[in-house]
């Protein structure tokens, strides 16, 4: 087994996920990917593969047990995270990713290609004037900002859906001031991670 498998299978055991050796294959085939169009594209910041199994295939992986969909919206997907992630260990996920940056909309549609994923659409467009059937779920680990993140997606949510934003320190001050009151924030776990990560989920109002 390769350092990279090695330390996704140790982090997906550590994190009590169940991720089949199938999926697990096409995550680091997707990491693969990931870090080879990044030498051109400059898709992430993070360089080392290893790192990126800890701050993207791990970080990505935490909020498995939260995704119910069917139908998920990933907005600001960047290289496809968490939503690519998602869509490879939920085959029967409907995954919607968008993002305002052509290059990384072509990589997504690339990945998408040579992996198979029949489930993922991939958009090029700004997510305020993106038209679609209602998304169960609205997913993002791109806004700072909460309010913004549930303004400009407002349209697209469901009766009863949920927004789920992924972000570092708890969210409870923003959830106050903004006074969202059908919402949770969780603590996430990553393996080989010390930085907080939390998960906020508000229900649609």
């Amino acid at each position: 087994m390769s350092e990279l498998a090695e330390k996704l299978a140790t982090g997906v055991t550590q994190m009590g996920l169940q991720v089949s050796s199938e999926a697990q294959q096409k995550l680091l085939s997707y990491l693969a990917l990931l870090a080879k169009w990044n030498k051109v594209y400059n898709l992430t910041a993070v360089r080392d593969p290893l790192e990126m199994v800890t701050l993207h295939l791990l970080d990505s992986l935490s909020v498995l047990p939260h995704i119910k969909g069917p139908r998920l919206l990933d907005v600001g997907s960047g290289g496809g995270l968490p939503g690519i992630v998602l869509a490879i260990c939920l085959p029967e996920l409907q995954l919607t990713t968008i993002d305002t940056v052509q290059k990384k909309a072509i990589f997504m549609r690339q990945v998408k290609g040579e992996l198979g994923l029949n489930n993922v659409q991939v958009v090029h467009a700004r997510v305020e004037v993106f038209e679609a059937e209602p998304f169960d779920q609205i997913i993002s680990r791109a806004f700072s900002e909460l309010g913004l993140f549930i303004e400009l997606t407002r349209h697209l949510i469901a009766k009863n859906g949920h927004w789920l934003a992924m972000k570092g320190v708890s969210p409870q001050e923003d959830l106050a001031t903004l006074n969202i009151k059908n919402s949770r924030v969780y603590p996430l776990s990553v393996a080989g991670l010390q930085a907080e990560r939390h998960l906020a989920i508000i229900e649609q109002f």
